[in-house]
């Protein structure tokens, strides 16, 4: 559906200078890990198919199962920097339930040793390109986290909550994408998008630190439900009547909702704090019966 240009600038906007909400945050840049270099290991399968065409049944045969053999070491490749960097991103991580980046080296080995295979038939050769390609593989892109990070009194139970929690939290916020391109209001969909954005927030606070799953776990359920039902109605109603109440009803409730989740996600960040202070004096104390002063 065409949508009118609206804004500050604009001749048409109909909205009037609102200001923006409280709490309006810098917006979170992605930066896509398995952009650039991981991207190129598609290329040499693509070469590789063409030149094995005159080879024969053998050569051909030897060919695909190259190509796709370095294919799928380009996919779990890109896999891998992705689990890579959701790990790196946060406190409180598992390491990789399973090791792509190793198994992409191991591919790549694999898929050189058969393209050399094909064009010169013997043991040596693979052999020598293959450990080549994955000594030069993971000298590029490392390997795997091989440990888990920030998980002391952090039990499997609760890191299983958190990503009950976390995924039905992650499917009420794509529901309400798709509702909320129904209604086909622009600035609606873009105050969605900043309350995402802050309820995205509070989720990554969790998953950083388990603990917090208490005292969140009803924004991250209830309210989001809530806020999913809501947007659900609102859709409805504005996409066959345009009722500009409901419009403003609507938006005033994502107003509350994003106040209400920044203040949860705050509350989060002071009690990390005072429990740092806790640990200090503790520490403090102790140092101070053995005779040690901290001035």
């Amino acid at each position: 559906m065409a949508q009118r240009f609206g804004g500050k600038y604009s001749n048409h906007d109909t909205s009037g200078s609102t200001p923006p909400p409280q709490g309006t945050r810098a917006k979170r840049i992605e930066v896509d890990p398995a952009s650039g270099r991981a991207k190129i290991l598609f290329i040499p399968a693509i070469p590789l198919v063409f030149m094995s065409l005159n080879d024969g049944a053998q050569g051909l045969a030897l060919g695909l199962l190259a190509a796709a053999t370095l294919t799928g070491a380009a996919w779990m490749l890109r896999e891998g920097l992705k689990a890579e960097a959701a790990y790196t991103a946060r406190k409180v991580a598992e390491r990789p339930a399973l090791p792509r980046k190793i198994i992409a080296s191991l591919l790549t080995g694999a898929g050189v040793a058969l393209a050399a295979y094909k064009n010169d038939p013997g043991l040596a050769a693979p052999v020598l390109y293959a450990l080549a390609a994955m000594g030069l593989h993971v000298s590029a892109f490392g390997i795997d986290p091989l440990t888990s990070k920030g998980m002391e009194g952090v039990d499997s139970f609760q890191k299983d909550r958190v990503a009950r929690v976390v995924d039905e939290a992650e499917k009420h916020l794509a529901a309400m994408n798709t509702a909320i391109a129904r209604a086909g209001d622009r600035k609606a969909r873009d105050r969605l998008a900043q309350f995402q954005d802050t309820a995205r927030t509070l989720i990554r606070t969790v998953q950083d630190d388990p603990r917090d799953l208490t005292g969140a776990r009803k924004y991250l359920s209830v309210y989001l439900l809530g806020a999913r039902d809501a947007t659900i109605k609102f859709a409805d109603i504005y996409a066959s009547t345009g009722d500009a109440q409901a419009r403003a009803d609507y938006l005033a409730l994502l107003d509350d909702l994003d106040k209400n989740f920044a203040a949860r996600t705050q509350k989060s960040l002071l009690e990390d704090k005072t429990d740092l202070n806790i640990e200090i004096d503790v520490l403090r104390e102790r140092l101070s019966r053995e005779g040690v002063r901290l001035d």
